[in-house]
């Protein structure tokens, strides 16, 4: 038996220039950081005597007799992948719902595949990881999905990661530092109350791409400043907070499915008592809202949005593991 955990992220900057169709001729930066909210991935070889040869639970239950009648498309397309035809057991569980905004699928791709190289006995690293996830999710699936989110899963830690042509590369920022760890103790995460399909919203961003053009630059030009001032600011919060709400600007002019009234009112709310920066995480049209707020604000927050979810986090720094390793089950 094999237990992955792999954590959730935030993503700061650069949401949506991490998509191929954008990198691969285009500059794109990235800032995200994991969180201590972890998805489970449970494998192990399942005994001979079952009727059926793979059985999955995740939030419904799958046997059956042959690779291609799995329904789950992540596990399907990775054990083709892989090449894995042996008898199979699949347990998911997660410490927060899918589509919820935090890279929950590219979790559990990185987390899955992680377990099935370590039931092959086989080291992978983690940039390696990363790409299999990539590969999986983008070419096999056919999610419309970005890049920074399989990285961020991988690698863990605050990560600035930098697209280009078919490759990238990651600078990870350590989570001691005075800035990274300011930022740590100044978020308050708020569920908006509904969730919502990820792949679908980014569809409609690059239906448009020649007229978002402008747009990814300045997001671009945004995450660029973010990198300067995590280096260089006496005052994180306030500058973080200010290029924090240009992003949510321009995200909201890629489509008009990022958002709606209910979001700009929760986002309004918190900016009227002691947030000082805010935007939707993931996609947008759901999932969480990340507020920035001087700590001292963030109990007042939290009041007046007692009738939500919210989430304080810490940032975690391990990516990917392997937390279980059991060849006797």
């Amino acid at each position: 038996m094999i237990i992955s955990r792999t954590p959730f992220r935030i993503s700061f900057f650069g949401g949506g220039t991490d998509f191929p169709i954008w990198y691969k001729n285009n500059p794109s930066k990235v800032i995200n950081v994991t969180i201590n909210k972890y998805c489970y991935v449970n494998v192990r070889k399942l005994p001979p005597f079952f009727k059926y040869k793979f059985r999955l639970r995740y939030h419904k239950t799958e046997e059956v007799k042959l690779i291609d009648k799995i329904q789950h498309p992540t596990v399907r397309e990775s054990l083709k992948f892989l090449k894995y035809n042996d008898r199979f057991e699949m347990i998911h569980n997660a410490d927060l719902p899918a589509q919820s905004g935090l890279g929950a699928s590219s979790s559990f791709s990185v987390g899955l595949l992680n377990c099935l190289h370590a039931l092959n006995n086989k080291y992978i690293s983690k940039k390696n990881l990363a790409n299999h996830a990539i590969f999986v999710e983008q070419n096999l699936v056919k999610d419309y999905v970005g890049s920074q989110d399989q990285v961020a899963a991988s690698f863990g830690g605050f990560n600035i990661i930098d697209f280009y042509g078919n490759d990238y590369k990651v600078k990870q920022i350590p989570l001691s530092y005075k800035n990274v760890k300011k930022l740590q103790e100044s978020l308050l995460l708020v569920f908006s109350g509904f969730s919502r399909s990820a792949s679908n919203v980014e569809k409609k961003k690059f239906k448009k791409l020649s007229k978002n053009i402008s747009y990814f630059n300045e997001m671009n030009k945004i995450s660029h400043a973010a990198e300067n001032i995590i280096y260089s600011s006496k005052n994180i919060i306030s500058d973080f907070a200010e290029l924090l709400n240009k992003q949510w600007y321009y995200k909201k002019k890629l489509t008009e499915s990022v958002t709606n009234p209910a979001i700009d009112n929760l986002i309004k709310l918190g900016l009227k008592n002691g947030a000082e920066g805010a935007k939707i995480l993931g996609a947008g049209n759901g999932g969480f809202i990340l507020f920035l707020t001087d700590q001292k604000n963030i109990s007042k927050l939290k009041e007046k949005f007692s009738d939500k979810l919210c989430l304080g986090v810490n940032f975690d720094s391990t990516g990917s593991q392997i937390i279980y390793f059991s060849e006797n089950e």
